[in-house]
């Protein structure tokens, strides 16, 4: 039952221990204390809207940043990570394996303020040794959730 509520609850958080019992065809107080223990072991580290800014007054940019690294002695690539995560515009810090180290996400308001922060604060921080940024330009599908999925052409070819 424990990873049933947890896909559950990945793929729809507002559904309530009442409707989970339901479909896990269980009992209402087990799925709470399973909630319940997941929050407080850190398996479900917080519950949010997925939010197509796009229809909104909001202006944003949103860029992808590959970024080298010299591992540091004895944190590798931890201490670095954890400066960059720090910052109010990342929104995402992974490790990756292949041509880069870590993969950032960020927000900013403008491609400019963007390239402000990799050029003045992440380009800066010791053992960074080379950075690529790849600016968002329409988002089709995050986190499983399809974007203007109503708004797809289907007027064929001519």
């Amino acid at each position: 039952m424990n990873t049933d509520i947890l896909k559950l609850l990945e793929s729809d958080a507002r559904l309530t221990p009442e409707q989970i019992a339901v479909m896990l065809d269980c009992d209402v107080e087990s799925v709470k204390r399973e909630i319940e223990a997941f929050e407080k072991d850190g398996t479900i580290l917080g519950y949010k809207a997925i939010v197509d800014w796009e229809k909104t007054d909001r202006e944003s940019v949103s860029a992808m940043i590959e970024v080298k690294l010299t591992p540091q002695r004895d944190s590798g690539f931890d201490r670095v990570a954890e400066k960059i995560y720090n910052y109010p515009e990342v929104q995402s810090v992974q490790l990756m394996a292949g041509g880069y180290d870590l993969s950032v996400l960020i927000e900013g308001k403008t491609m400019k303020e963007v390239a402000l922060f990799v050029s003045q604060k992440l380009a800066t921080i010791d053992g960074v040794i080379a950075t690529a940024t790849h600016f968002v330009l329409h988002k089709y599908k995050d986190k499983g959730v399809l974007y203007d999925a109503a708004e797809v052409d289907e007027r064929g070819n001519i």
